[in-house]
């Protein structure tokens, strides 16, 4: 495609991203549906450019203030993800000057808000927990998120997966901390790749993997993920109970449940049964009380942990949502603790950033309800044998009772989790 098309294709996209009307990916989604002509080059250059600016959209803002021509133009230049040299052929000789004016910025000569590029009202909360790191938090979110894979333990090894990966041309090494985890290099296309056609590997991030790890799922257990969405965990669970017992996949989303579908068939497993509730208070889900032996909540949260891979979400949440979808984790969380049996596992996650959906939902059901004994994640990780486990807890007394990764720390999305054993 000739640059200046490229370059007009990249600021209709941007038009249409910065509605905010849908996800990010969705809008990229429907305008490569409406423009079948683009090849696989564009495609990509189209899509990171996107979210180059979404990532960096404030400081991008600021700069574009300075240039001419359409808003959605100066910003498709600014975060154009391609070769400088390619994207001036399309520009005019003044248009290059400003380019190159904004190419010679140093970091140190901008404002705060224009190097982390999130807004005011998740500054605060970010940096009154990370103190000192959330520079490099911030800095992390710039990032594209890595492309990990979970290996299928039900019928492979990952270190055998691992080589027939890198003998396809994938290359890829052991995730640092999931025992189930790789790591590619790259974002290559798996669709054609054989490991992931047999159903040998998924894809996961190395966190996600973590929380259906610390569920603890065995043989022969009743078990539900609450909030099962498109099956990942689902998925991870499955295989840890070696396809026996019975595993519920509940969603309140049918829709989303339909995704599971053909993930499920390539899984090989048996033991799943999805399960498409009203809400968390439905006639299935009151059917189901007391008899089961592990619950995993992964709730419903404003997602602020993926930001490397939805940047969108930083402007289109508003903080003003945040007390509903605490109330609703809330409410979830009390309904799904009703279905564990004395002595079993539940367990609440979120892929948030902020306190409000993690740690004072936690210790507000625990102050709730005395019956529910914390479980220590730091303790879990070590018996689970995951590397360096103790690493990836916090908490507000002993720095050991909840699981918090952090993408700067652990190069995993955020993620929260937090324990408990039904006396």
């Amino acid at each position: 495609m000739h640059p200046k098309a490229l370059l007009d294709a990249c600021a209709e996209l941007l038009r249409l991203t910065l509605q905010f009307n849908h996800p990010a990916d969705a809008v990229v989604s429907r305008f490569f549906r409406d423009n079948r002509n683009l090849g696989p080059r564009e495609r990509a250059t189209l899509s990171e450019t996107v979210f180059q600016v979404l990532r960096k959209k404030l400081r991008y803002e600021h700069m574009a203030r300075s240039g001419s021509g359409a808003k959605e133009r100066r910003l498709a230049i600014l975060g154009f993800a391609g070769p400088r040299d390619f994207v001036k052929s399309a520009l005019n000789e003044t248009e290059k000057a400003w380019l190159d004016a904004c190419d010679s910025v140093k970091p140190s000569d901008l404002m705060s808000q224009h190097i982390h590029n999130l807004p005011e009202w998740l500054v605060k909360p970010l940096k009154e927990q990370l103190s000192g790191e959330f520079d490099a938090l911030a800095e992390s979110l710039h990032q594209s998120a890595p492309l990990d894979l979970r290996v299928n333990m039900l019928s492979d090894k990952r270190a055998d997966v691992q080589k027939e990966l890198q003998a396809a041309g994938v290359a890829c090494e052991p995730t640092p901390f999931s025992p189930w985890g790789l790591r590619l290099q790259g974002k290559p296309s798996l669709a054609k790749v054989s490991a992931f056609e047999r159903g040998a590997v998924e894809v996961q991030d190395e966190g996600s993997q973590l929380l259906a790890l610390l569920l603890d799922a065995h043989r022969g257990e009743m078990v539900v993920d609450f909030c099962a969405g498109a099956g990942g965990k689902t998925l991870a669970i499955g295989a840890s109970m070696r396809n026996t017992g019975r595993l519920y996949a509940i969603d309140t989303s049918a829709h989303r449940l339909d995704a599971l579908k053909p993930r499920l068939a390539r899984s090989q497993l048996s033991n799943v049964h999805p399960a498409a509730i009203a809400h968390e208070r439905d006639e299935r889900v009151k059917r189901l009380a007391g008899k089961i032996d592990r619950v995993l909540v992964d709730a419903p949260c404003t997602g602020l942990g993926t930001l490397r891979r939805n940047p969108d979400l930083k402007w289109r949440q508003k903080p003003e949502a945040i007390a509903q979808v605490a109330a609703l984790q809330m409410a979830i969380l009390e309904s799904a603790a009703r279905l564990v049996k004395p002595g079993g596992r539940l367990v609440y996650a979120t892929c948030s950033l902020l306190p409000q959906e993690n740690e004072e939902i936690a210790l507000a059901f625990s102050k709730a309800h005395p019956n529910f004994i914390p479980i220590e994640a730091a303790g879990e990780l070590v018996r689970l044998k995951v590397q360096n486990g103790q690493s990836l807890c916090s908490g507000p007394e002993s720095g050991r009772e909840f699981m918090r990764l952090w993408p700067h720390r652990h190069g995993t999305d955020g993620f929260f989790a937090a324990l408990w054993t039904v006396k």
